[in-house]
C-alpha cells in the first residue's frame, strides 16, 4: 500500500492570493515542527513542491528521512493576475469571475492562471509518478492548500466545490491512501 501524508507548508502570513509567487514560510514554531515530524512515519520518503515555503518546511521535517527532488507539479494553483492581490480586490475587479471560481470550480480560471481541473490534473499526475517510482513506500508530500484539496477530491470522489469546504491548516496532515485504491484516512489533522 502507498500512503501519501500531505503536509501543508508553514505559514506565510500573507493576506493575499499566493500561488506560484515564491514567498517564505515562517518556521519559527520549532515545537510544532518537532511534534509533526515525530508523528510522521520515520521511514517515509519526503518530497515537496519547488516553492521555498514547501522546500523549507520539508527540510525542517526531514530528519533522517530520504529526500526526493522538489517537484514543480506539486505547486499551488497558478492564480495568474490574482497572485499578490487581496481577495476583496479580486472580487471588486472581477466580480462574476471570482464568484464563479469559488462557486463552480472546475474549468473556471483566473486571467492568465489555471483552473481547478488543470491544477488537479497536474498534481495528480505528479504524485502518481512519485508513487510509481517508489512502490510500496510511504511518502510525505509537503505542498499547498489547493494542491492538497485536489487530492482530497480525487481520493474521496467528491466535487471540487465540496472539497473546498475542508480546512487545510498550516502544518496539518491529510492522509491519503493511493494504492491499491484511492481513499482518505484523515483530513487536516493538526498535532
Amino acid at each position: 500500500m502507498t500512503v501519501i501524508y500531505w503536509v501543508r507548508h508553514g505559514p506565510t502570513h500573507e493576506k493575499t492570493f499566493v500561488g506560484h509567487r515564491d514567498v517564505p514560510a515562517d518556521l519559527s514554531d520549532t515545537a510544532q515542527i518537532a511534534r509533526l515530524s515525530a508523528a510522521l512515519p520515520a521511514n517515509a520518503l519526503v518530497v515537496s513542491s519547488d516553492l521555498a515555503r514547501s522546500i523549507d518546511t520539508a527540510t525542517a521535517l526531514q530528519g533522517t528521512r530520504r529526500r526526493l527532488p522538489h517537484r514543480i507539479g506539486l505547486r499551488e494553483f497558478d492564480f495568474g493576475d490574482w497572485d499578490g492581490l487581496h481577495f476583496g480586490e479580486v472580487a471588486e475587479k472581477w466580480p462574476d469571475l471570482s464568484r464563479a471560481y469559488w462557486e463552480n470550480p472546475g474549468d473556471v480560471a483566473p486571467p492568465n492562471g489555471e483552473s481547478w481541473n488543470a491544477a488537479a490534473a497536474r498534481v495528480t499526475a505528479d504524485i502518481t509518478q512519485v508513487a510509481a517510482e517508489n512502490p510500496r513506500r510511504d511518502i510525505i508530500a509537503v505542498a499547498h492548500f489547493g494542491a492538497i484539496l485536489t487530492q482530497v477530491a480525487q481520493a474521496a470522489g467528491i466535487a471540487p466545490y465540496r472539497a473546498l469546504s475542508h480546512r487545510i491548516d498550516n502544518y496539518s496532515v491529510t492522509e491519503i491512501q493511493m494504492r491499491p485504491t484511492w481513499g482518505v484516512a484523515r483530513i487536516n489533522h493538526v498535532l
